[in-house]
């Protein structure tokens, strides 16, 4: 039995599909809270880099201010997607993809649980979890993962994870002796190492030759 766990933003759907403005509240309370810590070039790249990796690293790797990351955490958690998604034009394809499908996302409970309603594919998975980075008791990623393989009794070597990000989801399944298989979307760097698809069709051939 082949289990499949997908990663959502910019694997199955653009994190900025929504719209940039989407996250304009969240830069807008960290600029105020910024009081000179950053440059304004530094505070652009954050933001940008908030379309591609988590809150919680943006903060770490770009130096934000306790007060910023405060600022930034309060401005995410209402912030929801109100407007249909579509995603990738390949999601039709994920029902023909694996045996059990399961779905792992990092984010905001509201903004994560907001995207899977718009793009309408709840059903499509035996379950959908959120790595809420800002609930106390997170495991993370690879918590997520240890926890699916034992609830389901899913032995690692028939278990694929997909995902853009090598240092997140594809890190966390070499760990676990998981198969990673990295999505090169648009704007996604490749990374050595995992084998590369770079759409649903292209992960469907790599399969019938698993």
């Amino acid at each position: 039995m082949l289990a499949i766990i997908f990663d959502l933003d910019n694997c199955l759907a653009p994190s900025d599909e929504p719209g940039r403005g989407l996250l304009e509240p969240v830069f807008a309370a960290i600029r105020a809270a910024n009081h000179g810590h950053l440059s304004g070039d530094e505070l652009e790249a954050a933001f940008n880099d908030c379309w591609r990796y988590g809150f919680d690293r943006v903060a770490e790797e770009h130096g934000l201010s306790d007060r910023m990351r405060d600022a930034g955490r309060l401005a995410f958690a209402p912030i929801e997607v109100r407007v249909p998604m579509r995603g990738y034009g390949d999601l039709h394809v994920l029902p023909h993809l694996g045996d059990r499908r399961f779905l792992v996302t990092s984010g905001f409970r509201r903004l994560q649980e907001s995207k899977v309603r718009a793009l309408a594919i709840a059903h499509l998975f035996d379950e959908i979890l959120i790595d809420v980075i800002d609930e106390p008791g997170r495991r993370g990623k690879e918590g997520v993962f240890a926890d699916l393989l034992v609830r389901y009794r899913l032995e690692p070597a028939d278990v694929i994870v997909v995902g853009d990000d090598p240092e997140s989801e594809l890190a966390a399944a070499r760990r676990l002796g998981l198969r990673p298989v990295q999505m090169v979307r648009p704007g996604v760097h490749p990374a050595s190492g995992p084998p590369q698809v770079r759409d649903l069709a292209e992960l469907q051939t790599l399969l019938s030759g698993a």
